[in-house]
């Protein structure tokens, strides 16, 4: 009754969250406490409540910054005294601090792990009466969690320095691998564990190719319009980018990463927190312990660097128990790249780090239930498949595998459960390599048994892996890569029966800038060839309408585009390529409702609203020739200032007319052709029906050189397309 009591009267609540009021009573029996809840389970809570019920201050180890200014200000917001110390104090708000703990009247000191490592920080706890400590955020203690901090090692024996005081360690990620480690860096082997479901019912989990990923972002953010949502990034470089990117598209987007100055990150924290902005987007610097109900949208720009990391931050998502939507943009080019920054780790570290992305391009790549996976990854079983995620919703067709599962788990029986998937898939598609051969395993039954033209290495890998959440196999605890066989994988062997597996996903390659090459709509599409050829035919009609050859009114690649997007408004057809604000205004009204029309007809889903405005480098270009031109400068001397070859600096010409700019070069064309050359061209490319310079070179370059009918079509193109 005590507890509710206090429950009430410091937070306003009354009754406990499942799974709550036990652990608060643990601790104040003074007992070391170990909580794994998920995200928005109230975690905070068990500590908050009993620090303000026992003697003393709680001291609350925190590895962000960002976290602990969020909870000591929600503490101060219900009245209760708490403080922080860490690098953004001055000396004279240090000794504030010290002094209001020394005194008794702070309730909870949250410190950061390197601070607390300072040997003046821990002389003054010394002298402090101290209630308890909590370790929030403990994965981060481990070599397996998804933040490796060197400083949380310290904890154990700093906490021996202060006295007999009880341990509660809380996280919302933990394998069973990560919670041995975390009890034995803790020294809390004789804790109590409370561990809750995993289980987030309410999150919908999705993978998508990483193609054209801007576009599709946008897409989702239109979705969600007004929510909140949290992109997060791997790079500082790619979180200012995307942020400028979003808000030069019109979202109400701020970045946040660890290189900014605390007051910009504090700013913009409070921002998303307050709804003064919509989106963050983030490092995984940005999040933990964010007390943000309403996040509606959390997207994985780049793959993440573990499961327990990607589980922790989706959980951002949806605390309120709402349904809301977690996006994982993936290409394997990302999992290498990610492999690659862990070159210049110690070999232990970066085995493990190796093991953890494997773990994530597993996941991707998977077909099974999305939830069953995750929980499996953390040591729950989910007894059917959640019904809520893209797999589940898109589920490819089921085939018979009964005898490859028999090949799989034969070959893991053979060679003793010692070796990792890779090592086993090698056998199954007979390998030739050294360790083969080096243990004899090129003469096993099963050697080569899986090959064929169906089957290749990328198939027997997603078999193994969902062998392994069928629990057919395991893998060992004490080394996360090796598999070995469960005792329903063993009676499997001794009785083989049916069982259904599905094909795994393979994602597109992408090029450099993180787009895949060729058309990209929803999954993968390309433009729709119905709609494509309804559009060339109204491009005609409205070409003989007003006496144009039918690629002055818009290009094929612009139709095929509109045939990707679905524009249904003005302002959207704007943002097709190769389309201005005057070219739509001139021709677009009869395309717009030719595509209207279709997307009604046939139940489509306009993405029209994905109007990506372009940050590059090359709307910098385009400025600088538009204001040259109209100063008459040189075409020579414009091409020699931006570095260009002049035939590219034609192709520039033509791309800012073909977008709805009118460039007047005549000052150029009559110093190399005289009135009558200018117009012989310019009716050639009157009269003609096809775009193709080529053709144009053929026909015309007997008498004109190549320059002056490029130009000359530049001039067409910027008087009858405009």
């Amino acid at each position: 009754m005590q507890l509710k009591k206090a429950l009430k009267k410091h937070f306003g609540y009354d009754t406990f969250r499942k799974g709550q009021e036990a652990v608060i009573q643990n601790l104040l029996n003074g007992k070391d406490t170990f909580v794994i809840m998920p995200t928005g389970a109230g975690k905070s809570l068990c500590f908050q409540l009993p620090a303000t019920m026992l003697e003393g201050t709680a001291l609350v180890i925190s590895p962000l910054i960002a976290l602990m200014k969020n909870q000591v200000d929600q503490m101060k917001a219900r009245g209760i005294e708490a403080r922080f110390l860490n690098s953004t104090l001055n000396k004279a708000e240090m000794i504030a601090v010290k002094k209001s703990v020394l005194d008794g009247t702070t309730k909870l000191l949250y410190v950061a792990p390197e601070s607390l490592t300072k040997e003046e920080n821990i002389e003054f706890l010394k002298k402090a009466k101290l209630s308890f400590v909590a370790v929030d955020e403990v994965h981060c203690i481990s070599e397996w969690g998804h933040d490796f901090r060197p400083e949380y090692r310290r904890i154990k024996t700093i906490v021996a320095e202060l006295g007999q005081l009880p341990i509660i360690a809380l996280t919302a990620t933990a394998t069973p691998k990560v919670q041995i480690d975390i009890q034995k860096n803790l020294n809390m082997h004789e804790a109590t564990i409370f561990k809750s479901s995993f289980h987030r019912s309410n999150l919908f989990y999705e993978v998508r190719p990483k193609a054209k990923a801007k576009n599709q972002l946008v897409q989702l953010i239109n979705k969600h319009k007004g929510q909140s949502a949290i992109i997060y990034c791997l790079s500082r470089r790619k979180v200012e980018e995307l942020a400028h990117f979003l808000q030069v598209n019109g979202f109400k987007a701020l970045p946040y990463h660890a290189g900014f100055d605390s007051h910009i990150r504090e700013s913009n924290q409070d921002k998303f927190l307050n709804e003064d902005c919509d989106i963050i987007v983030a490092t995984i610097a940005f999040g933990m312990g964010i007390d943000k109900p309403d996040v509606r949208l959390v997207v994985h720009y780049d793959a993440p660097k573990s499961v327990e990391g990607y589980y922790q931050e989706t959980g951002r998502a949806g605390r309120d128990s709402q349904n809301s939507t977690c996006v994982m943009f993936y290409s394997y080019k990302d999992i290498l790249k990610l492999d690659k920054f862990n070159k210049d780790k110690p070999l232990a570290e970066r085995e493990n780090a190796h093991i953890l992305l494997e773990e994530v391009s597993s996941y991707a790549e998977s077909p099974q239930c999305r939830s069953r996976q995750l929980l499996h990854y953390f040591g729950e079983h989910l007894d059917k498949d959640c019904g809520f995620c893209d797999n589940c919703q898109n589920s490819p067709e089921k085939f018979e595998a009964k005898d490859d599962v028999e090949i799989a788990l034969q070959t893991v029986q053979f060679v003793e459960g010692k070796f990792d998937i890779k090592y086993v898939v090698d056998i199954v598609v007979g390998s030739k390599n050294a360790n083969l051969t080096g243990y004899g395993h090129h003469k096993l039954s099963t050697y080569g048994k899986g090959k064929s033209k169906e089957k290749d290495q990328f198939y027997w890998y997603s078999l193994y892996r969902q062998l392994i959440i069928k629990e057919l196999l395991e893998k060992d605890m004490d080394h996360p890569n090796i598999i070995k066989l469960t005792k329903e994988g063993e009676a499997f062997i001794k009785n083989p029966t049916s069982i259904k597996l599905t094909e795994a996903h393979q994602y597109p390659e992408i090029d450099e800038d993180g787009e895949a090459s060729g058309n990209f709509h929803g999954e993968g599409m390309s433009y729709d060839e119905e709609l494509f050829e309804k559009l060339k035919k109204t491009r005609k009609k409205v070409a003989d309408q007003k006496g144009l050859p039918p690629y002055v009114v818009f290009q094929e690649e612009s139709l095929k585009e509109m045939a990707t997007t679905f524009p249904i408004t003005l302002d959207s057809l704007t943002h097709i390529q190769g389309v201005g604000m005057g070219k739509a205004q001139k021709f677009g009204s009869e395309f717009l409702t030719v595509i209207k029309k279709y997307t009604e007809d046939n139940d489509i889903e306009s993405i029209t609203e994905i109007f990506v405005k372009s940050t590059a480098k090359k709307s910098k270009n385009k400025i600088l020739i538009i204001q040259q031109i109209d100063k008459k400068i040189d075409l020579g001397e414009i091409a020699k200032s931006l570095n260009l070859k002049f035939k590219n600096l034609i192709t520039e010409l033509e791309s800012i007319c073909h977008a709805g700019t009118k460039l007047n070069i005549d000052y150029h064309l009559d110093e190399i052709l005289d009135e009558e050359s200018q117009d012989d061209i310019y009716d050639y490319f009157m009269e003609v029906e096809s775009d193709d310079l080529e053709d144009a070179m053929e026909e015309l370059g007997e008498d004109y050189d190549e320059e002056a009918i490029l130009l000359m079509h530049v001039k067409f193109i910027s008087e009858v397309a405009n």
